[in-house]
């Protein structure tokens, strides 16, 4: 539920394909991502595309969780079952506190549309340098659903009861630098 009293917080939002077969004129899943991300309000920080290897995807990210303009990182493929699938591998050992809560809701979603087909997927989220990560699949139905049943409400500093926004100055306390601004109400 969105308390309209409160001032919507524009956040910024990086958008990262992980493909060796996409470049930006063809990515569906990441021009998905980036309509409904500026639709919402927040701003499109940065796009990309790193083909599906460990070391390209981690070097990657690691410069968004570095660059303080950079709140969130949603990533799009990779998060199956091929051999070149390795988003999840990639990205998990970077996570200081995974988001278990988000695959469970991602699949719950997934499951009442594709049925349990949902069970391909490895869709995972975690929390890096006061930095959210969400790893979504490559099909623009689940960057829909993903954005539209999930990120959209807890990206949004309105929905109550709580939401990723008004914890954000509390992110890096342990970091001590300052990086996550979000809101301070």
């Amino acid at each position: 539920m969105a308390d309209q009293t409160r001032e919507f917080i524009p956040l910024n939002i990086a958008v990262l394909t992980v493909s060796d077969t996409r470049s930006l004129d063809d990515d569906k899943s990441g021009a998905t991502l980036a309509e409904r991300l500026t639709a919402a309000g927040h701003h499109l920080a940065t796009r990309n595309i790193v083909p599906d290897d460990v070391e390209r995807i981690q070097a990657q990210v690691k410069i968004w969780i570095a660059d303080p303009n950079i709140d969130v990182v949603l990533t799009t493929g990779g998060t199956g079952f091929t051999g070149r699938d390795v988003t999840p591998e990639a990205l998990e050992p970077l996570f200081e506190k995974r988001m278990d809560g988000f695959s469970i809701a991602f699949h719950m979603l997934s499951h009442a549309k594709i049925g349990t087909s949902t069970i391909q997927s490895r869709a995972t989220a975690g929390v890096a340098g006061a930095t959210y990560i969400f790893c979504l699949p490559g099909s623009p139905g689940a960057c829909r659903d993903g954005w539209d049943g999930i990120l959209a409400a807890q990206l949004d500093y309105r929905t109550k009861p709580c939401n990723f926004v008004e914890i954000m100055p509390r992110l890096d306390e342990h970091l001590r630098r300052g990086k996550a601004r979000g809101a301070t109400a």
